[in-house]
């Protein structure tokens, strides 16, 4: 199954949640983990990600808490799930080197339609920026349904 960690979905949340409030707004960690239903045991570890990947900036103290490093606009889905899964990887043909255990590699016509599949999720990723899905979420679209692929 190809399915996304439970974390990912957790750091898209913090994202979202920072962008209902708007770039200039600074959110204490509890308050979104409790507005986006996170478990509080998941919560330190996914802002610190995030903020190493660039996506939060951290705020100490007690009028501290998170903000958004930039306009959502600039941050895409891809980006925050590349941060917590990596380069988008549909198969072990389509590593970089290109050298995967396949013993078929050179002459296999799978290999470029992975190719093709992979291409065209890390595309609609990439044009998901949060920005989108803040307005969404603020029309009334609940917000666990933004992140569900519907059929």
């Amino acid at each position: 199954m190809l399915k996304i960690n439970r974390q990912t979905d957790y750091a898209a949340r913090v994202v979202l949640a920072l962008a209902i409030k708007g770039e200039t707004a600074r959110i204490s960690s509890a308050t979104i983990q409790r507005e986006m239903q996170i478990p509080k045991a998941f919560m330190g570890r996914i802002v610190a990600q995030l903020a190493q990947a660039g996506l939060v900036l951290t705020f100490a103290g007690r009028d501290g808490g998170l903000s958004l490093p930039c306009p959502a606009e600039n941050i895409t889905l891809l980006q925050v799930v590349e941060a917590f899964e990596g380069r988008l990887l549909l198969s072990d043909c389509l590593q970089p080197t290109g050298d995967g255990d396949c013993p078929f590699l050179s002459r296999c016509p799978v290999r470029s339609k992975w190719g093709r599949v992979q291409a065209a999720m890390a595309r609609e990723m990439a044009s998901i920026h949060f920005a989108e899905l803040a307005e969404e979420a603020r029309q009334g679209i609940p917000v666990s349904s933004i992140f569900v692929l519907q059929p």
